[in-house]
């Protein structure tokens, strides 16, 4: 009998078993080796800059501090770009490769807005916090300033998510104008050979005007609007609106004066050179009480314009109180009394004598960008593009108050650009309990103020004529590193600007 005869087993049959699972191990192996020497390689910077060819992508890393540092630590751009291994890095890979791998091979590179991939916003969806930590496990060091330490201190302390890309955006790709101190320089009167204003306009009738600041080279225009009754809020059929705009009621305003554009850089520099102080702390703030001895904001942290150039550019970042400022001084130099419109006024001005959703035609069904079919094919634009700086044509930053066309009051920009303040505060319910149908000035106390307009970042549906917004005070001083927080300058904010109206009472009686 047989060794197989007498246990019942085939010898030749467990030699094959033993050798498929050897094979199977090697082929494990290999595959392991193989699949891990794939993943390096598609990791190293090499392969990185073949597919990600976007300008200057390399040498604003090699000059960056991420790069070229005193001691010749080279951060690699997976260690940004991809969490830590063991925190998601394989299916990271996976998604970012085959987004990218697509944009390379069917997107034209040409027509990609570069600018844009350089925004806090994008970078967020990029970078990763995890490997931030990874790497700068100390975050204070004895070498870090009072400003960093209190900064770092919010930043282990606070209730609300932060990234470090907040304060630290450029740190991987060195941007020579990124200001990441107080702007010193900012406000610096430029040279002209413009006259200077020696009064203000001298006002006998109720029509437009051009404001002259004394003492300044300085000017704006300023539109006569008609006195009337509107149906303020949008009605509950109009799409993409929201509960807060509701319900419509009947507002009658007398007549005012709005400015035909936000307040450009130009202006509010001018305001800035003539009351700005470089010794006054944040916490020492001007009130109506002393307003014959207005002192006006610190220097900001960092650019206020983000680089997109000052000018007949909206001015961006004040707050709201340097807002109110800024109108308290201008009344006391030109003699008249000049304000931020209320929020009747505001939609007012907006709607020019329209009852519909925009003051041109279009339904915001038709302009919004939201929904997949409009993210392949594109929004329709026609109408909307030419009077509207919003986020389908802004690039993603402000553009010149002198852009757009007016609306049917010969106001320009007040829907887009940037968003505006308004003299009111902010409530969700304030046309439910608000009963003042006569000139109204919203809630008599409150946190936040309203914002109108929407703006450069904004989708079509919050361009609308009754959209409504809020200041929200903290989130946009979350990455401001002084304490107190900055009374005069938002750190987090960088869409939202102004316009002012001048009453008439102030000029004819």
């Amino acid at each position: 009998m047989n060794l197989w005869m007498s246990n019942g087993k085939n010898p030749h049959r467990r030699k094959r078993r033993s050798s498929l699972l050897i094979a199977g191990f090697l082929a494990g192996l290999v595959f392991f080796i193989s699949g891990t020497a794939v993943v390096h390689y598609t990791s190293t910077d090499s392969y990185c800059k073949s597919c990600h060819v976007h300008p200057h992508a390399e040498q604003s890393w090699k000059l960056s501090a991420h790069f070229n540092n005193r001691t010749g630590t080279v951060v690699h751009c997976a260690e940004c770009h991809l969490p830590p291994q063991g925190d998601g890095y394989l299916f990271a890979k996976a998604k970012h490769g085959a987004k990218d791998v697509y944009g390379y091979l069917f997107k034209n590179k040409a027509a990609i807005n570069w600018e844009v991939k350089k925004s806090l916003d994008y970078a967020k969806g990029i970078v990763y916090e995890k490997s931030c930590l990874k790497c700068h496990q100390n975050l204070f060091p004895v070498n870090l300033s009072v400003n960093g330490s209190n900064a770092h201190l919010f930043y282990t302390t606070s209730s609300e998510p932060l990234n470090c890309i907040n304060c630290h955006l450029n740190v991987g790709h060195y941007d020579r104008n990124a200001i990441h101190a107080h702007d010193t320089s900012f406000g610096v009167n430029a040279t002209s050979d413009m006259a200077v204003f020696t009064e203000p306009a001298k006002i006998t009738e109720f029509s437009d005007y051009t404001e002259n600041v004394p003492g300044t080279t300085v000017s704006f225009k300023m539109v006569a609007l008609p006195g009337g009754s509107f149906k303020m809020g949008s009605p509950d059929n109009e799409p993409l609106r929201k509960a807060d705009e509701g319900p419509v009621r009947k507002v009658t305003l007398s007549r005012f004066w709005m400015a035909e554009t936000e307040v450009t850089w130009d202006e509010y520099l001018a305001f800035f050179r003539a009351t700005g102080s470089q010794g006054r702390t944040e916490g020492q703030v001007v009130t109506k009480k002393n307003v014959d001895a207005i002192s006006g904001a610190t220097p900001p942290w960092g650019a206020p314009d983000q680089g997109w150039g000052k000018g007949s550019h909206p001015a961006i970042t004040m707050s709201w109180h340097a807002a109110d400022v800024y109108c308290q001084w201008l009344s006391k130099v030109t003699g008249k009394k000049y304000r931020l419109p209320t929020e009747a006024e505001w939609e007012y001005a907006c709607r020019a004598g329209t009852e519909t959703p925009y003051f041109f035609p279009g339904s915001p069904k038709k302009y919004t960008s939201a929904g997949i079919l409009k993210k392949l094919l594109g929004p329709d634009t026609s109408n909307i593009a030419s009077r509207v700086v919003y986020k389908v044509n802004s690039n993603s930053k402000t553009a010149l108050t002198s852009l757009m066309k007016p609306n049917p009051f010969r106001l320009k920009n007040m829907a887009g650009n940037v968003a505006e303040f308004c003299l009111d505060y902010y409530a969700s319910d304030a046309y439910r309990t608000d009963s003042v149908a006569v000139n109204p000035k919203g809630p008599g106390r409150g946190s936040e103020h309203v914002i109108r307009g929407g703006s450069f970042k904004s989708d079509a549906k919050d361009v609308r004529s009754a959209a409504r917004d809020y200041t929200k005070t903290k989130a946009w001083l979350v990455t401001d590193p002084q304490i107190p927080k900055s009374v005069w300058w938002y750190s987090d904010c960088i869409d939202v600007g102004f316009r002012v109206v001048c009453e008439t009472d102030s000029i004819i009686k």
